[in-house]
């Protein structure tokens, strides 16, 4: 059960194995080429649903990255039809998949991650290089989707400066909603040699984003 994934709602987080990325700093990087061999199956997954009927209002679904499950659509859908809101975490790199979800009506909120301005973002997301296009072209699918939406960056020293946050404004202008986060380390990030930014830092990156988004906010400083 979480209070804190799926804004306004009490949710439980289910954890989609597989991803595209590679981030040096992901907080679930067990999942990145994870099998599901030690995983909840669906089966189990929606009896434990029917059981917190009345005691949860959404599922907020994360990774790894969801959007590269091709039974997606089908697994949200079961989930609506018990009666559950669905929150969606994505890297953005599957504009096909989250034009589908948007179109079916299938999500109720989509939180996209913005790794970093575009010059830097395949090395953000550890990879040797990056088409950016699915990038943009999922960013305007989500501002258009009239659902409710964030855009979000995990800011690192080591990847982020002041021109990294003019990138990202640029990338995402006009958008509704931007958190930045702090780096935190944790045993399963696979890089330990990052750094968290000062808070002075975040306030100055948070300002040069205010400039292009309506809200820019700072997540978990208290």
């Amino acid at each position: 059960m979480t209070l804190l994934d799926y804004p306004e709602h009490v949710a439980c987080t289910v954890f989609l194995g597989g991803c595209d990325f590679r981030c040096p700093f992901c907080h679930n990087f067990e999942l990145v080429e994870w099998s599901g061999n030690h995983g909840m199956s669906d089966e189990e997954f929606f009896d434990f649903l029917k059981k917190r009927r009345g005691l949860l209002d959404g599922v907020a679904i994360t990774g790894g990255e969801p959007c590269l499950r091709k039974d997606l659509p089908d697994f949200i859908a079961n989930i609506r039809d018990k009666g559950f809101l669905v929150k969606l975490d994505t890297n953005g790199n599957h504009p096909r998949m989250l034009e589908l979800l948007i179109k079916q009506k299938l999500v109720n909120y989509i939180a996209m991650d913005i790794k970093n301005s575009p010059e830097k973002y395949a090395e953000t997301a550890g990879l040797i290089a990056l088409d950016t296009d699915s990038i943009m072209e999922s960013i305007s699918l989500i501002i258009n989707s009239n659902l409710p939406y964030e855009f979000r960056t995990t800011v690192i020293n080591e990847y982020h400066d002041d021109n990294s946050f003019h990138g990202i404004g640029h990338m995402i202008e006009g958008a509704k909603k931007y958190f930045l986060q702090s780096f935190v380390d944790r045993d399963t990030v696979p890089n330990h040699n990052l750094s968290s930014p000062s808070i002075d830092d975040l306030n100055r990156y948070r300002d040069i984003v205010s400039d292009y988004v309506e809200e820019a906010l700072i997540r978990g400083t208290d």
